[in-house]
Parts: C-alpha cells; structure tokens; sequence
C-alpha cells in the first residue's frame, strides 16, 4: 500500500510546500493533500511524478507507513529563529536516522544506552557531576565527545543542514536516545551541542521545563560536564589576558567563548574581565581561534568497515531501504567513501556482526 506519511516525510525533507511540491511534480496541492491525509489513494503515473520531483526512489513510498517525529518530543536548539520548514527537515532526518539504526542493529551488537536517569526538576550541574562519576571519568578532560557518547549507546547522526539556525537537536525513541549534530558548526560547537543534547536526553526525559529554562538548564549541564570545576581551577588558577586562554582552551575542547562564561561562574575572572573578554572575541576573533579537529563517528566508521569487508557499500544501503543515497552520507559523518579496508584489520570485540 502507498504511505502517506513518507509523501510527507520526503516533501519536508526535501523542504517542500505542498504547492511547490505540485509545481514540480504536476500535481495539484489539493490532490497532495488527499493523498498525504489518506483520503486517495495514488495511481502510479502519479507515483511517479511525485517520486522525481522529491529524487526519492518509487519504492519508498510503499514502504510501511510513518508517523513523523512530535516536534515537541524532539529538544531542538534555536527554536526561535528555527523556521517551519527547517524543523521539518530536521524532524524528516530524524526518522530516516532511526530506520538506518535499525538497519544496523539486526546486523550488529551496538552498545546498549547507560544513562542515568535523572529527577527533571534536580540541579543539572548536579546531574553533569553524577553522569561523570557514573561513567568513571572524574575530573578529567574528555577528549572526543562523540566517542564517549556513542559508547554509551547514543545514537549520533551528523545533520548536514547548510542553515545555521539548526544547531542540534534530541530525543527518546524506543528506549534509545537519539542525537544529530550540525556539521556545519565548528568543532568546539558541536561539542558543546553535543554535551547540551546529552543534558536534554538526561535531564528532560520524562518531561521537564519546556522553552528557555529547559535550555538554560541543558546550557549549565553543558558547561560543568565539558568543564569540571576542580580540573578548571587547577588548569586556570589565574587571568591576567584573553590571549593566554587561547590555547589552553583546547584542553577542554570548547569555545573561547564558552570558557570564558564558565571562568567567570567559577569567580576566576571578575564582572569587568567577562565584558572586556567577550568584547574583545567579537572585534578580535571573527572565527573560532586554535580549533581543534572535526570529530568524527567511532561506531558508523567500525559498522562500515565491517560491511565493506563483506562487499556491503553505501549504495547497498541507501538501496535496502529505499532511501536516496546522499542520505546516508549526510547521517553518518560522511563516512560513506567505500575505502578498501585495511589489510589485516581485526574486528573489535565491543562491535560484532549478528
């Protein structure tokens, strides 16, 4: 049976009206919108007309049925210059992310979340310090968040959306939590979007503060598990200048910014240094000075290499499930090149094929 909900879901991908979408196809938007609310049903030259205009293969649509993403169960960050049409993008992703997670799954033993489960209405700073002594990494800088996070059974999707509105965004799905981060962004702000979906998936999980708070709270989450406050006071027991921050910031992993704000909470820099400094960022640093490497998924990388070695490609992928192949590219970090696998390699224990 034709699927109304992956009309849907491809047109916004695609960020599509429905009058757009019928310029392009030659449909009209009153038989879209029967057709997307299951009030008729399509014949294939229709079908086919729809399936070109969105560049999705024909065989998607009579995949099962799907129910897009509440956009209130998603955390999306800058929601208010988010634009509709960007969020449902952004929500359109989020569930080709999972049918792709699922995909992988039946195949391989991923790890299984490990989150601790958090009051909604407790101290975030407080939930940040508890997740850190949970996960045994104590005061420590972490040095690849995407990693650790993908060992502890997140799920992390790259969202290559080329707007700067869509920072990252989070949710719950079946007992996973799902994150996508912006690659568009700099290193040091995927990392902190990345802490701050984490304070989301923990913090809000079953229902918290809604808007600004529930943002201020994943912000403070962000700021003391990036930061630690011992390991920063030991790093910075004093600021005479912004320049000496340069490259210590790198020690954390965050924005010059962003380590500015967390010395000024901890009372290592005064009123007067916090204005000057961040004055002194926006004349000064246009872009993010001493960046650090972009990061990178761990597990999509070992779960390719693993398929290639069995003749499994991208394109195999994209095919199984009936998905236009740029896709997986944009989900997985663009980690989809297809490079023969190295000589030798050895399958890792904490990843096994099904």
């Amino acid at each position: 049976m034709f699927s109304p909900g992956r009309l849907a879901l491809a047109r916004m991908r695609r960020r599509l009206t429905a009058r757009t979408l019928g310029e392009k196809s030659g449909v009209s938007p009153v038989t879209l919108s029967r057709i997307e609310n299951n009030k008729q049903e399509p014949d294939d030259e229709t079908v086919q007309r729809l399936a070109r205009a969105l560049s999705y293969p024909v065989e998607f649509f009579y995949r099962p049925d799907v129910d897009l993403l509440d956009a209130t169960a998603a955390s999306f960050r800058s929601m208010t210059s988010m634009t509709a049409g960007e969020r449902d993008a952004a929500r359109a992703a989020g569930l080709l992310a999972h049918e792709l997670a699922e995909w992988v799954a039946v195949r391989f033993n991923l790890p299984q979340p490990d989150l601790i489960d958090w009051h909604p209405n407790g101290d975030p700073a407080g939930a940040a310090r508890a997740l850190r002594q949970y996960w045994s990494i104590g005061e420590k800088p972490i040095g690849h968040i995407v990693k650790l996070l993908e060992s502890k059974g997140v799920r992390v999707f790259s969202l290559a959306e080329n707007t700067r509105t869509v920072d990252a965004f989070s949710y719950w799905r079946n007992g996973e939590p799902f994150i996508f981060l912006n690659t568009m962004k700099t290193t040091e702000r995927s990392r902190f979007d990345a802490a701050h979906e984490l304070g989301h998936l923990v913090l809000h999980r079953h229902g918290a503060p809604n808007g600004r708070e529930a943002e201020q709270q994943a912000n403070l989450f962000a700021s003391v598990f990036l930061m630690p406050e011992n390991d920063v006071k030991s790093a910075v027991p004093y600021v005479t200048s912004l320049a000496e921050l340069v490259p210590i910031k790198r020690r954390w992993g965050v924005s010059l910014a962003a380590l500015v704000y967390r010395l000024h909470k901890l009372g290592r820099i005064s009123d007067w240094q916090s204005r000057n400094y961040f004055i002194q960022i926006q004349r000064d640093y246009p872009t993010e000075p001493n960046s650090l490497p972009r990061e990178k998924s761990a597990i999509w990388e070992m779960v390719l290499t693993e398929l290639w070695r069995d003749g499994v490609t991208r394109h195999h992928i994209a095919d199984e499930l009936h998905i236009p192949r740029d896709e997986v590219d944009t989900l997985l970090f663009g980690l989809t090149g297809d490079p023969a696998p190295p000589p030798g390699a050895q399958k890792r224990p904490n990843l096994k094929m099904l």
